[in-house]
């Protein structure tokens, strides 16, 4: 159907653009695509659907998992608190291993479809110990120890939905990204634009589940919110088949990080040789444009790689030579660009450990707090987290509708600003966050002080809302930036892998927060009262909360100061390594 050589590819380039998609993808039946019946909305829209019911799952499991643990399972807070960033933190590092499957091995489309199993499996998992007898909590309404039994198969359940979002969570997002042709013009803008309406169907799946799924949780049973979350996604996944016809599908290319392995090994073996005086001279493989990638510009960073691109005069020509002896340009880029973006991915660390913050501490204050609206009716605790929604809802749609148009004409950059700005931009609303539910949090403690340990339940729930809704409107500038960030700027064969860099963040973050707990734990027991208790009211989160605000002030410091030393990627549009001209699109938009 489509063209088969290179040769082929540049002829008919120029001519029918409009109707095919030369972009290294194909269609279901491994076609070049046309453009007019596969990619773009028609196609992502399947995908974001899917996203949806997803995030509709663990939001409603996730945000209500400290008071399951609690109220159920009878474990106290910091136990509880552990568990939770535990669970959140393998649940955020596993797309690292599924974003490599998908990438090297099995394809994104079929990796989300596997993944989208054991997602199933352990709802279904999660329901069984809601209904079957030997394998509920308890006998009896309340009980103060749970079944080991239970306790097992729930966990179990928890962490087959772990490994479901390993591969669900990277290679459906790059997938709904790879609809979109880089070197179409309309599709390219129209990338832009997805992202944040993925994160629009994101929001829209976390409200419902921090909502109506909560809400069923406390006040109807686990059991009955767990069936319905299982029914949503098997009917999500039937949806996601069915779009089959309509997706653009990158062939895996085998492991990424070989290729990055074999720079190296070059770059040592040829350490000795001096640089050439002029870039040109380096190796590229200009048929890599077509068959496997975009070439990237050659830049002055990391230099010592280069070596690994220079041509050694042994009678062999290049194609002969072992790519462990001779890299091209476009491949020693590829290891810069990963190692360029270490600092980035470690300086938002501290964003993360303020991010876990809004699943464990923040729900649970929700629960000293007086929720009643209305004539008697009772907020759910995790149903505060909406408004961390709402707030990321209306700032994907404010940046979106409103500041990117103006953005683009006061700024001339396509994005509107570029990324690291972005991403930069959220940390400050997270600092400010902080902030906020420190002097909430000192304001709940003293009310607690006055009128005794239920004294709290006069104040209304809402108070912890600025502090929720500061980090969803910062969450729409920092998370949406890092998913674009990790998405765009890795190496075209690793965008699977991209999205898993980003999700890592979060996953480290909770680690790491655990970790800052206990040593918190130990060095303030040790120095006097512990600031964490056996309950909030013997607790003193809000010391907590400012020391969190003055790491991620002094972060963002740092932060600063890496941003502006980025170099962004920056794709060749010619065969010559050293013909990289200012106006490529990549560079000036990012």
């Amino acid at each position: 159907m489509g063209p088969k050589n290179g040769a082929e590819t540049r002829s008919l380039r120029s001519v029918d653009q409009e109707k095919w998609v030369y972009d290294s993808s194909v269609d279901h039946k491994g076609r070049v695509p046309l453009r007019s019946s596969t990619g773009v909305w028609k196609a992502s829209l399947f995908i974001i659907a899917i996203e949806f019911s997803e995030r509709l799952s663990y939001f409603g499991i996730a945000t209500s998992l400290i008071i399951y643990l609690t109220r159920v399972m009878h474990e106290d807070l910091k136990t509880a608190a552990r568990s939770v960033n535990y669970w959140s933190g393998v649940t955020t590092l596993m797309p690292l291993l599924g974003g490599f499957v998908a990438d090297a091995y099995l394809g994104r489309y079929s990796t989300v479809f596997v993944s989208s199993i054991m997602y199933l499996l352990g709802l279904i998992l999660l329901t069984l110990s809601q209904f079957v007898p030997s394998l509920k909590a308890c006998d009896a309404e309340l009980c103060h120890e749970p079944r080991k039994v239970h306790e097992v198969v729930f966990f179990l359940a928890l962490y087959l939905i772990s490994i479901g979002t390993g591969g669900h969570k990277p290679a459906l997002e790059s997938f709904g990204a790879d609809q979109f042709d880089d070197d179409h013009n309309e599709e390219r803008k129209n990338k832009m634009s997805y992202f944040n309406w993925w994160n629009f169907g994101l929001c829209s799946g976390l409200l419902l589940g921090v909502t109506i799924i909560v809400y069923i949780q406390d006040h109807i049973s686990w059991g009955v919110a767990y069936i319905i979350l299982t029914a949503v996604l098997a009917l999500s996944l039937a949806v996601f088949i069915i779009g089959r016809p309509f997706y653009r599908y990158r062939v895996p290319t085998g492991s990424p990080l070989t290729p990055m392995l074999q720079v190296i090994v070059a770059a040592f073996k040829k350490r000795n040789l001096p640089y050439p005086s002029n870039p040109a001279e380096l190796y590229e493989v200009p048929e890599l444009q077509i068959h496997k990638g975009r070439l990237l510009c050659h830049t002055q960073k990391l230099r010592f790689l280069d070596k690994a691109a220079i041509m050694e005069d042994n009678g062999n020509g290049a194609e002969k030579q072992s790519p462990w002896r001779l890299a091209s340009v476009t491949k020693v880029e590829e290891v810069k660009l990963i190692l360029n973006m270490i600092p980035i991915w470690l300086v938002t660390l501290p964003f993360g450990i303020s991010v876990a913050q809004t699943a464990t501490f923040f729900i649970k204050q929700s629960t000293t707090l007086g929720r009643n609206v209305g004539n008697g009716f009772l907020i759910p605790p995790a149903s505060v987290y909406a408004i961390c929604a709402i707030g990321m809802i209306i700032s994907v749609t404010v940046y979106e509708k409103i500041l990117v148009p103006i953005l683009r004409r006061v700024t001339g950059n396509e994005r509107g600003i570029k990324i690291l700005q972005r991403i930069g931009i959220g940390m400050v609303f997270s600092v400010a966050a902080m902030v906020t539910s420190a002097l909430v949090e000192r304001k709940r403690l003293s009310v607690v002080e006055k009128n005794g340990a239920k004294g709290s339940l006069t104040m209304s729930v809402f108070w912890l809302g600025p502090q929720f809704l500061i980090f969803g409107i910062g969450d729409g500038f920092t998370i949406v930036g890092l998913q674009e960030y990790f998405y765009d700027q890795v190496p075209d064969s690793m965008r699977s892998l991209g999205i898993a860099f980003y999700l890592s963040v979060i996953g480290a973050a909770n680690f790491l927060s655990s970790v800052l707990i206990t040593v918190v734990d130990h060095v303030t027991k040790k120095y006097g009262r512990s600031w964490f208790g056996k309950d909030l009211n013997s607790s003193r989160l809000d010391n907590f909360y400012w020391l969190l605000a003055a790491m991620g002030a002094a972060n963002l410091v740092v932060y600063v100061a890496l941003a502006r030393r980025y170099s962004y990627k920056n794709v060749n549009r010619s065969v010559a390594v050293a013909d990289c001209s200012g106006d490529d699109w990549e560079r000036s938009m990012a």
